[in-house]
């Protein structure tokens, strides 16, 4: 018996090591249950000493049981270290994309790039700080091939700012995407506080598309905006099966530091640009999902902070050398949006609303810029207010700051079909946008320009074929390869811009002081555009 025991206990205290070392290693390994095991081998090593001292010499001898024993202190000095191993989880993607695009420009030219090929690399953490408090963070790296900046007109043609920077490709830097703590279950009950840069892109429905199984974000997709903030939220079940669960959070975030002002009125002459309103996750029941969103940008700017000195200088100039002007707050946007999504067999599908409403101040929003550079000029030569108002009416221009409210919407529908036996999922997206609709998503994913920004129709077909890789090493492994068409049609120019009145571009007279105002500030408008793009995907 005392054999039989020793030998157990043997095999127990040679394994341990090698366990242990593979739960630190891995992702979300229980340090109570470590600290568990090696208290329940301590123990047996105490009853294998005093059933050794009873033993007649049929047991183990002297030597294993002091070498039992200096494995066991050597398992418990280490047993710290392993800890703070195994409370890390890390996980990434890596995407390789290829993208064909194509643009048709109000001024009657052609824009092509046959190929423009960018890698992005993300990687993800989650540690646990106490039972009830975690740290979610992701790293990205997104780039072109052959180059350390922005390619030209990526993104719009806006530089890298707070609300792009990692979402549009740049140089080969690691820099934070996402940085924030959970304070989960507050005084016992389902409520939770997060503050930091906030998971706040690539929202439902952008999942379907995109190949994840999961949820990537909290708010809609019209707002893909990385911004730091923070948020307060609850949880709640229905109480009925079919109605599942839901969760309403207010979030709160800052998409502008003014910095320092000071009392005499020199320095800067701007207000903090914040956000504030509620996501609410209406219910969750398996594939259903059902969300509302709304929310108040506060003292929005005409243009924001570029990474670049050299940018923002040039940036400062006037419209008519190319520039934007005084960086200024042009006043507030009210956002809402509300999203569906279900699965019925092998078909996702889903349906977006949005309705965004602006509150400008005196500096305006809209402003017709043809009118405002034709009144300068009228008063230059000389024509009183009283003349120059009537010009630019029988024009149909405006002379002055545009302060009224201005209601646009969005309409966003579409859907995948899984073939599960041949790894293959097809899907068909469409989106209209009105003539002064206005998505919040300068981190958007669509390298050109933001099909959910575009104040006109916007066409997607697309594929996703899981690649024959073999058996998943991680919970988190998917490889996949993704192909899809963009059919860009714009009705109104100015996507994604509250400063700038949306010209009709099927409107020969406002198409022609469109051209006028792009001729004087060295910009161009994009009519029409197709893209292809194929990209292959790796999640570890």
């Amino acid at each position: 018996m005392v054999k039989k025991f020793s030998m157990l206990a043997l095999a127990g205290l040679i394994a341990l090591p090698a366990v242990a070392f593979a739960s630190g290693a891995g992702a979300g390994a229980d340090a109570n249950d470590l600290e568990r095991k090696i208290e329940d081998l301590s123990r047996q090593l105490q009853q294998l000493k005093a059933q050794m001292a009873e033993s007649t010499g049929d047991g183990v001898n002297r030597n294993d049981f002091n070498e039992l024993a200096d494995s066991v202190g050597d398992l418990e000095d280490r047993s710290e270290s392993w800890d703070l191993a195994a409370r890390f989880a890390f996980y990434g993607d890596f995407r390789s994309r290829l993208d064909n695009y194509r643009a048709n420009y109000a001024d009657g030219t052609l824009g092509k790039s046959d190929t423009l090929w960018t890698n992005r690399f993300r990687l993800n953490m989650r540690v646990k700080a106490t039972e009830n408090v975690e740290f979610k963070g992701r790293l990205a790296m997104y780039k072109a091939w052959g180059m350390e900046s922005t390619p030209q007109n990526l993104g719009g043609g806006y530089p890298i700012w707070d609300g792009n920077v990692t979402r549009q490709p740049a140089d080969n830097a690691l820099r934070v995407d996402r940085a924030f703590v959970n304070w989960n279950n507050i005084g016992g009950i389902p409520m939770w506080f997060s503050i930091g840069r906030r998971p706040t892109t690539d929202g439902p429905p952008a999942q379907i598309r995109m190949g994840s199984d999961q949820r990537m974000a909290t708010p809609i997709l019209y707002m893909d905006w990385p911004f730091d903030g923070i948020s307060l939220g609850y949880a709640y079940r229905w109480g009925s099966e079919a109605m599942g669960t839901g969760r309403i959070r207010f979030c709160y975030g800052r998409g502008f530091e003014d910095g320092l002002e000071f009392q005499d009125g020199i320095g800067n002459t701007m207000d903090d640009m914040d956000f504030g309103g509620i996501s609410w996750d209406v219910m969750k029941k398996d594939n259903r999902f059902m969300n509302i969103q709304s929310f108040m940008a506060y003292n929005v700017f005409n243009y924001p902070t570029f990474e670049s000195d050299f940018v923002n200088f040039g940036a400062s100039f006037p419209p008519d050398q190319g520039g934007f002007g005084p960086q200024m707050n042009v006043g507030d946007i009210l956002h809402n949006s509300v999203v569906y999504l279900d699965k019925m067999g092998p078909v996702s599908f889903f349906g977006v609303g949005g309705w965004s409403r602006t509150d400008p101040n005196e500096n305006g929003m809209f402003n017709d810029y043809a009118g405002m550079g034709a009144a300068q000029q009228m008063a230059g030569m000389g024509m009183s207010p009283q003349q120059i108002a009537g010009a630019l009416a029988m024009l149909g221009l405006e002379g002055t700051p545009h302060t009224d409210s201005e209601n646009g919407y969005n309409i966003y529908l579409g859907g995948r079909y899984d073939i599960d036996s041949l790894g293959l999922k097809f899907g068909a997206e469409w989106n209209y946008g009105s003539e002064y609709w206005i998505a919040m998503n300068p981190g958007h994913d669509d390298l050109y320009l933001s099909k959910l920004a575009a104040r006109g129709h916007v066409f997607e077909v697309y594929g996703i074929y899981d690649l024959p890789t073999g058996d998943a090493v991680s919970k988190y492994a998917s490889t996949f390869i993704r192909f899809g068409y963009q059919r860009y049609e714009y009705d109104y120019s100015g996507s994604m811009d509250w400063n700038a009145k949306p010209y009709e571009l099927d409107n020969a007279n406002e198409l022609g002081y469109l051209n006028q105002v792009n001729a004087m500030t060295g910009r161009s408008t994009v009519e029409s555009a197709d893209q292809v793009y194929l990209t292959f995907e790796a999640y570890f």
